[in-house]
């Protein structure tokens, strides 16, 4: 089944989150040096990912056309409204800008990544669900941490988690004929790269080092599609 790996990793996060959920007494210097260590980790992820990039050039420019096109549609200030209206229809007791931040800092690490990508297209390509599976024991640590700092809105990033990773898969199922494979690792070699660059941000600002509006960098990973295929038509 194409959804199996996808939805072991959402099975992950809710146990993960639930976990945090009950361990909310854990003292704050702890959560803080532990969030700090996560911050340090995903830059380093974040690196790793950014340099396979081949073409720099296709990175700089979906990342400057989806900043313009995010700050357009002005996503950051939309994703942060879903997060306060579903914490307000959940009753929550926290902040609703936690559960907003909750909300989107796990959905940016959980869905930006080579391992959604990949581990998405082996299990529709493949029927492999190893990768997935990893990443599923991954986030679900890190929901656990996140959600002690975070709360409520770590739990909901498994609806993009499911929906982003869940179509990827399905859609392979599809096009495993239609697309040469050389295009398509040349595709995702530049989409995992300017992934990693926005998973540097989001370590940036795990750090408060930053405060970069990474939700209105979000169009860069549509971008890179676009750019990539007018790239290639005139190599």
């Amino acid at each position: 089944m194409a959804l199996y790996g996808t939805l072991i990793n959402v099975a992950l996060i809710v146990i993960g989150s639930f976990l945090g959920l009950v361990f909310t007494k854990i003292p704050e210097r702890y959560k803080e040096t532990v969030m700090q260590g996560i911050g340090l980790a995903v830059m380093l992820i974040g690196l790793q990912m950014a340099f396979v990039m081949e073409h720099i050039i296709i990175g700089l420019l979906s990342l400057l056309t989806g900043a313009i096109v995010g700050e357009w549609l002005q996503l950051e200030s939309g994703l942060d409204r879903l997060g306060k209206w579903v914490g307000n229809k959940l009753g929550s007791e926290e902040n609703d800008s936690r559960v907003s931040q909750g909300f989107v800092t796990a959905s940016l690490i959980f869905v930006i990544g080579a391992m959604s990508i990949i581990g998405a297209l082996d299990s529709g390509l493949r029927g492999d669900h190893e990768v997935l599976i990893t990443k599923g024991i991954l986030d679900g640590f890190v929901a656990l941490v996140l959600t002690t700092t975070l709360g409520l809105g770590v739990i909901l990033s498994v609806f993009p988690v499911l929906l982003y990773q869940g179509s990827i898969a399905l859609l392979a199922t599809q096009i495993e004929g239609v697309l040469p494979e050389s295009t398509l690792n040349g595709f995702i070699t530049e989409l995992t790269g300017v992934g990693g660059l926005l998973i540097v941000a989001i370590g940036l600002n795990l750090l408060n080092i930053t405060s970069i509006r990474i939700g209105n960098l979000l169009p860069a990973i549509i971008m890179v599609g676009v750019i990539y295929y007018v790239y290639q038509l005139f190599l």
